[in-house]
């Protein structure tokens, strides 16, 4: 500890003038608790960070949170400290919990709580030049700060998203089923078509923001870090994204096998994280602006891609209708007695198909409320497959080819078989769509 503030020392005492900071070794910190109000109101509070023993200007740093409504401030402590330890003045806010949730939050919102918080910051005795550092859903939140606000000098992102957040979302999805040992149809439809699905209903926040205005808007300098090993946030194609995008000089750097938030496992920051993340703070503090640079991007073993809105033929109306048409029809198969003789196609339609759509339900929900960093469980396997999703597609193929014989009794048929072969040819191109009649 002690070289390590000699060092700290040494580089901080040869900056220019309005920058110098005088350190005694060993470095502790000094913290302030503080409270701020946001343009709604609420009142948040949070916690700054300094170096107990430093003398003079220091540059300033307020952290912006990933993901998650009501954080406090705690868990950006390690952040916090480490980054006091390179002699910044370091504020870790409370996030705000009302207005922000699942199925709803406001970046530009966030973007506010930020500023409001970073003015604290700003007039803190000791603060010269000062920045923000966002992560995560951080690097979405704070490019819009950086751009509303005034004296903003500098923006710093981990695992920042270049694209949309369902973009985003899917890719991570993709690599949580890859894990998993998922093959087939299930890929594709759990990452794509069904988070499409979730994000039109309404139940994916902020699913279609583009960032691409706010990046490119940014006039400050900005250094980009991500994990190599990052499976929450694509980070080549971020890092291609924001290189295409940020005009301001831009600095890239990635830590091989480091996850999306830079953390070791157990507790604390990667090596080498805070000291570079000082000693770019400092020199852009200090007037002495890195040229941009970047360095070789990590292997990224899946690329992310597009997921467009969806066509009116994919809105979350008409398939969620489908699934309930598909569901009376099996039922009034069997209740509506008065409108003809059945026959064992119809009546293997009415069964098959419901029972399809609920091992179908099933599989896709009980991946998604299981889904975690970590990744999602899918219940027992067989051939890459969860053996729920074989039994629905099995049962979508046994209805397929009941619903063509049932359509070959047409002019023979009772108008209750008749019904039911209808519903069992609707039914076909629908379960082609969602994958149960694909390998």
């Amino acid at each position: 500890m002690k070289i390590a503030a000699a060092a700290l020392t040494a580089m901080l005492v040869h900056t220019p003038a309005a920058q110098a900071v005088t350190l005694a070794a060993p470095v502790t910190l000094a913290t302030t608790d503080v409270t701020f109000t946001t343009p709604d109101g609420q009142r948040l509070g949070g916690r700054i960070f300094r170096p107990a023993k430093a003398t003079g200007m220091l540059p300033g740093v307020l952290l912006v949170h990933g993901s998650g409504g009501g954080n406090r401030w705690q868990e950006l402590e390690d952040e916090a400290r480490a980054f006091a330890e390179q002699g910044l003045v370091v504020l870790a806010p409370d996030k705000r919990s009302a207005g922000y949730t699942k199925t709803r939050r406001d970046y530009s919102q966030l973007a506010d709580d930020a500023l409001a918080a970073f003015e604290v910051l700003r007039k803190q005795p000791s603060v010269g030049k000062a920045g923000l550092w966002g992560i995560s859903e951080g690097g979405w939140v704070a490019p819009i700060a950086a751009n509303r606000g005034t004296g903003i000098d500098f923006l710093v992102t981990v695992g920042g998203p270049g694209w949309t957040p369902l973009r985003t979302q899917s890719w991570n999805a993709a690599n949580k089923v890859d894990r998993a040992g998922v093959q087939g149809s299930l890929r594709r439809v759990y990452a794509g078509t069904f988070h499409r699905l979730a994000a039109d209903a309404g139940l994916f926040a902020a699913a279609y923001y583009d960032p691409e205005p706010q990046l490119r808007g940014l006039k400050q300098p900005v250094l980009a870090m991500w994990g190599g090993a990052d499976n929450q946030v694509p980070p080549a194609e971020s890092a291609e994204r924001f290189r295409a995008l940020v005009t301001a000089p831009l600095t890239v750097k990635f830590f091989p096998g480091a996850n999306h938030s830079l953390h070791r496992e157990g507790s604390g920051l990667v090596p080498g994280y805070a000291d570079a993340m000082g000693s770019w703070v400092r020199s852009v503090a200090a007037g002495e602006v890195p040229a941009a640079s970047a360095e070789p991007y990590p292997v990224q073993e899946t690329r992310s891609a597009d997921v467009p809105e969806s066509a009116w033929w994919e809105s979350w109306q008409l398939h969620v209708g489908a699934m309930l048409a598909f569901l009376l029809a099996g039922l009034a198969y069997g209740v509506l007695r008065r409108l003809g003789p059945g026959s064992w196609p119809a009546r293997i339609v009415a069964i098959a198909a419901p029972l399809s759509i609920a091992g179908f339900v099933a599989t896709l929900f009980t991946m998604l409320l299981s889904s975690s960093a970590v990744g999602v469980e899918t219940g027992p396997m067989l051939l890459g497959r969860p053996v729920l999703w074989l039994a629905a597609q099995l049962l979508a193929a046994v209805t397929g080819v009941a619903a063509v014989a049932a359509l070959t009794q047409w002019r023979t048929a009772s108008r209750r078989v008749r019904m039911i072969a209808v519903a069992g040819a609707v039914y076909v191109p629908w379960a082609v769509y969602w994958g149960l009649l694909l390998p």
